[in-house]
């Protein structure tokens, strides 16, 4: 890297970077302009996060879909998917997002105006992704064990453990799409990106069709047919987003064909990549601890609370798109020198994700039921013991509704932030915040034999506090002087 000098000192915790002697701060016109609107409002925003919210809606999708078949399957294999899906992402959430802060690094080079260092940058993130994508498969032989921490019923362990040793096999192609998907996402091509997901998405749910009830002479395999769609389809999305940027006018632009690994460019990845998926890490395993901890009080409190948790994600996912544009315009505008511009656009973000959130709420008050039917098994033997699970769902639903305000400001400014970098505060507000609020409250109620909606209560506790503390710290300005990348060449 001989036009690199020596990165800013960032404490993203404590202090501001020291970039004043080594960047040039002067205000310059962006590499990639706004198509709509004015920078910072609306329409620009919108213009870019629309795709995003699309493609999120696709996962969104394919979340529910699994769900419903697995449900009209048998009601036990939509109970057992959840927790395996959250043993998944406890481990793969880190790995994902570190990769997939190859966008943070492309947006803020594009907003620089140095096209040339994108390629580079993307590399090092499939780099990453291959090699954790091959550690990761460690956690099929390890698979049983995990489970069995739970303490579900036998039958439960049974189907959570096939599940999530199949999920195990789409961990490198799915990484892979993550640090691809930041070439496109980085530079606002957000509608690529919508393609991707939605191919692998296409290819997922004709599978799961296929495999979980057994068509086209293929024999019924339930879950684990769930389980093998979800690895086809994330290879099939994976192979089209290298195909797509290893195209001519990419290698030649933005130099997508500089595959080599760079040693300072990959340690500035981990640097800021590697909190920030730190923070995923223990966000799902507060609610993995939270949601084995809520099973010990029996099936129905954990089939209603992997049903509630399964409608929150289903209405919150699409936001995360929302909240992808957001980071990224953030990167651009502080590659541009424009933090003035950056923390418009996050404002901006704050008023769309709150009011879509709190038509949400209002739909889990007002319809509960209405949510739930399209989880309601075919067999009648089910029925009685789907009845006991959602004469649960409404009640938790309530709490769903009072966080999911909440939730709007930390998808908001938890993005802003990591699009600048702050991402080690981030982590350790998810850290230190958890487990006094949630899962040490819940642990003594499930001991004492309590209620599942105590339970829920501690997990809204949770949100509203982190929402506090992640305003207080964009109001800061700290972050408005982070920068990822190195300096310019002098």
């Amino acid at each position: 890297m001989s036009e690199e000098l020596k990165p800013e000192a960032v404490d993203p915790i404590s202090s501001s970077p020291n970039t004043a002697p080594e960047h040039d701060l002067t205000p310059h016109a962006p590499l990639v302009t706004p198509q709509f609107g004015k920078p910072g409002g609306s329409r620009e925003l919108l213009n870019l996060a629309l795709p995003l919210v699309v493609s999120q809606s696709f996962m969104t999708v394919q979340v529910f879909v699994d769900a419903v078949l697995l449900s009209r399957h048998d009601p036990l294999e939509m109970a057992a998917s959840f927790p395996a899906v959250m043993w998944y992402w406890l481990f793969f959430g880190v790995l994902q997002v570190t990769a997939g802060y190859t966008s943070t690094f492309v947006a803020q080079y594009t907003g620089a105006q140095r096209a040339h260092r994108v390629g580079p940058a993307v590399w090092q993130g499939i780099h990453f992704a291959v090699v954790a994508g091959l550690l990761f498969l460690v956690v099929v032989p390890l698979s049983s064990w995990f489970i069995s921490l739970g303490g579900h019923t036998p039958e439960i362990q049974r189907l959570e453990t096939i599940y999530l040793k199949c999920l195990a096999f789409a961990g490198l192609p799915m990484l892979v799409m993550s640090a691809v998907n930041g070439f496109f996402s980085g530079r606002g091509q957000t509608w690529i990106v919508l393609a991707i997901e939605g191919f692998g998405t296409l290819v997922n749910i004709t599978l799961a069709l296929v495999l979980i009830f057994g068509r086209w002479g293929i024999p019924e395999m339930g879950i684990e047919g769930a389980g093998w769609a979800t690895v086809v389809g994330s290879w099939a999305a994976a192979l089209f987003a290298l195909a797509l940027m290893l195209r001519k006018r990419y290698r030649a632009e933005f130099n997508t064909s500089g595959w080599r690994p760079e040693r300072e460019l990959f340690r500035r990845l981990m640097k800021y990549g590697g909190p920030a998926g730190m923070q995923v890490f223990l966000d799902v395993l507060v609610f993995n601890f939270f949601t084995q901890l809520v099973g010990r009080l029996g099936d129905a409190p954990l089939g209603a609370t992997t049903l509630t948790i399964r409608l929150n994600m289903i209405a919150f996912l699409p936001m995360m798109g929302l909240g992808q544009a957001i980071c990224i315009l953030v990167g651009q505008r502080l590659g541009e020198n424009r933090p003035d511009l950056a923390e418009k656009s996050a404002y901006t973000g704050l008023k769309w994700s709150f009011g879509y959130m709190t038509l949400v709420a209002l739909a889990y008050v007002a319809i509960p039921m209405l949510l739930v039917e399209p989880f309601r098994p075919d067999k009648p033997e089910e029925q009685e013991k789907f009845a006991t699970i959602i004469a649960i769902v409404p009640t938790l639903l309530i709490c769903v509704a009072v966080f999911s305000i909440a939730d709007s400001i930390n998808l908001s400014f938890a993005f802003a932030l990591r699009g600048a970098g702050d991402t080690k505060y981030v982590t350790m507000l998810t850290f230190s915040l958890a487990w006094p609020l949630m899962v040490i409250p819940t642990a003594i109620t499930v001991s004492a034999g309590g209620s599942v909606y105590w339970c829920w209560v501690f997990v809204t506790l949770h949100i509203i506090g982190m929402s506090v503390c992640f305003w207080f710290r964009f109001r800061s300005g700290k972050w408005k002087s982070m920068r990822v990348i190195e300096p310019s060449p002098v």
